[in-house]
C-alpha cells in the first residue's frame, strides 16, 4: 500500500514520521509521492500549541469526510495529540480509521494490518507494554538526520504539554546512539541533529555509559561525552543538538563545544520571557541573570556562536513593563533569530487554569514588535558576513529557483549560491557572501572542485 505522512510540530515530530515511514516500508508498504498518490494517509500531530492542533484536527476533518479522495482507503493519526485525546479523539472524527500515541510507534505497522482486515477501529495509547521507546530505522537519508538521544521531559513548565504526552525523561544508551550514528554515515549521511525535549538532560535520570567506556577529553557529564564520542565517526562533518535550556550550558558543555570542530557553531535555547517574575510563573528553574551567564559560557569558547531562541508573549498577567524588559534583553544578547508565540493555554497544565487575561489583539501587537526588533537584528547579523567566506555543506537545488543551490553554515544559515561546478549533496564547499536577507544568505562559490570535501 502507498502511504503519505503528513507532519505538524517540532523536529522531534519530523524523526517520529521517518521512523514510522522506515517501519511501513520494511513490512513492504510504498512511500507515495505526494498525498494525492496516498492509499493510506498518515496525520503526524502535535498539541504544544493550540494553533498546531487545530491545523491537525482540520486536516484530519477533511481527509476524512465521506467525500474524501477515493485513492484513500485509510486515515490514521498519530503523536501527541493522539495522546492527548484519547479516546476523545474519534468523538471529534468518527471516520478516523485509527490513532496510536507517543509510546506505540512500532505497533504501527501491526495496526494498519489489522484495520485493513476488517472493519475495526484502533486506539493505541499510553505505555508501551515492551518498554521500547526509540526507533533506530530511518526511511528518507539525505545529507541531514535526526536522531533521538533523549525522550520526555522532567522539567514541568507550567504552560508545557509535553510530560504529559510525552512522559518523564528516558535517556538512550550512548552505544545504542553511536552505533546508530555510525550507520548513518555509512549510509552518506554528513549531519546529525542530536534531539530531545531538553536535550542537555542527557544522562541525568539514568545511567548511559559502561563502566569501560572513557572519554579521552576527560569529560564527566554524560552529554559532553556523549558528543565528544559523536565527533570521533568517520564521515560525520557536523553534529547539531536540540533543544537546549540554560541549567545545561555547563562550564564542560561549554570546553567540550570550543574544543570539538564538528559541533556546531549554533545553539538554539530558549529563553520565553526575561521577567524573572514570569520565568518563575512558567516553572523554567532559570532567572534572566542564569540565562545571561549561560550565553556568556559558550561565547567564550566559542566566540562566533549563533544563538537563537524561543518566546512567549502575552503569558498571563504579563505587564507592558515586562514585555519591554523581554524586548530589551532580547537586544542586550543579540539572538541571531527568534520564534515568537502567542501564549495559548493548554488543557490539562497548570498554566490552563490561570486567567489568560491579557487580550488577542494585545498578544498580536507583542508578537509583531518582536518579529519586527528580530528582523532587524538578523538581518544587521546577516550583513556583517558580506565579503567573508563561509563553509557550507551542500543540501542540494534551491526549492525556489533550479538554477541555484543551496546549503547551511555551521551558525545554521541558509546560503544560496550557483554552483560552479559538478558538485553533489553531502559535499563541503566555500562561499564567499555577497548578499544579505534576514532569513538568507547569498553568494558565489570560491576554490576549485579538488578543494571540495566529499
Amino acid at each position: 500500500m502507498k502511504f503519505y505522512i503528513k507532519t505538524y510540530g517540532c523536529q522531534m515530530n519530523e524523526r517520529d514520521s521517518d521512523a514510522v515511514a522506515a517501519l511501513l516500508v520494511q513490512r513492504g508498504h510504498e512511500l507515495a509521492s505526494g498525498e494525492g498518490d496516498a492509499e493510506l494517509l498518515l496525520i503526524n500531530t502535535c498539541s504544544v500549541r493550540a494553533k498546531a492542533e487545530h491545523k491537525a484536527l482540520g486536516k484530519l476533518g477533511l481527509t476524512t469526510a465521506p467525500n474524501r479522495s477515493k485513492t484513500l482507503r485509510l486515515v490514521g493519526a498519530f503523536g501527541c495529540m493522539v495522546e492527548r485525546l484519547g479516546p476523545r479523539l474519534f468523538d471529534k472524527l468518527p471516520n478516523l480509521d485509527f490513532a496510536v500515541g507517543t509510546h506505540r510507534f512500532r505497533a504501527l505497522p501491526d495496526i494498519v494490518d489489522r484495520v485493513l482486515a476488517g472493519p475495526e477501529k484502533i486506539l493505541a495509547v499510553g505505555e508501551n507494554p515492551d518498554g521500547e521507546h526509540a526507533v533506530s530505522e530511518h526511511a528518507v537519508l539525505g545529507v541531514s538526520a535526526f536522531v533521538n538521544i533523549l525522550f520526555g521531559c522532567n522539567r514541568g513548565c507550567s504552560y508545557c504539554i509535553v510530560p504529559t504526552v510525552r512522559g518523564g525523561e528516558i535517556s538512550r544508551p550512548a552505544r545504542e546512539i553511536l552505533d546508530e550514528l555510525r550507520e548513518l554515515a555509512a549510509r552518506q549521511v554528513r549531519e546529525v541533529t542530536l534531539l530531545g525535549q531538553s536535550v542537555m538532560a542527557y544522562g541525568r535520570a539514568q545511567a548511559v555509559w559502561e563502566a569501560a567506556d572513557r572519554s579521552p577529553g576527560g569529560y564527566q557529564e554524560p552529554f559532553a561525552r556523549l558528543l565528544e564520542a559523536a565527533a570521533e565517526i568517520e564521515g560525520l562533518r557536523r553534529i547539531r543538538f536540540a533543544s537546549g535550556h540554560p541549567s545545561g550550558c555547563t562550564a564542560e558543555l561549554a570546553r567540550v563545544m570550543g574544543a570539538v570542530p564538528k559541533l556546531c557553531r549554533h545553539l538554539h535555547l530558549p529563553l520565553q520571557s526575561a521577567s524573572d517574575r514570569i520565568l518563575k510563573m512558567m516553572r523554567r528553574g532559570y532567572s534572566a541573570d542564569d540565562y545571561r551567564r549561560a550565553v556568556a559560557r559558550l561565547r567564550e569558547t566559542v566566540p562566533d556562536i549563533a544563538i537563537t531562541t524561543d518566546i512567549i508573549v502575552g503569558f498571563p498577567s504579563e505587564s507592558p513593563s515586562e514585555f519591554e524588559a523581554t524586548r530589551a534583553f532580547m537586544d542586550e544578547i543579540g539572538f541571531d533569530n527568534a520564534f515568537i508565540f502567542k501564549y495559548s493555554p493548554r488543557p490539562g497544565t497548570p498554566a490552563a487554569g490561570w486567567p489568560d487575561d491579557i487580550a488577542m489583539d494585545e498578544k498580536i501587537r507583542r508578537n509583531k514588535t518582536l518579529l519586527q526588533d528580530q528582523n532587524r537584528r538578523t538581518l544587521a547579523v546577516n550583513e556583517a558576513m558580506i565579503g567573508r567566506t563561509a563553509d557550507v555543506l551542500v543540501e542540494g537545488v534551491s526549492p525556489r529557483n533550479p538554477d541555484r543551490w543551496t546549503g547551511r553554515t555551521s551558525g545554521n544559515k541558509i546560503v544560496v549560491f550557483s554552483p560552479e561546478f559538478d558538485m553533489r549533496k553531502g559535499d563541503m564547499i566555500r562561499v564567499r557572501i555577497a548578499r544579505a536577507m534576514p532569513q538568507t544568505l547569498y553568494g558565489a562559490v570560491e576554490g576549485s572542485p579538488c578543494e571540495v570535501e566529499r
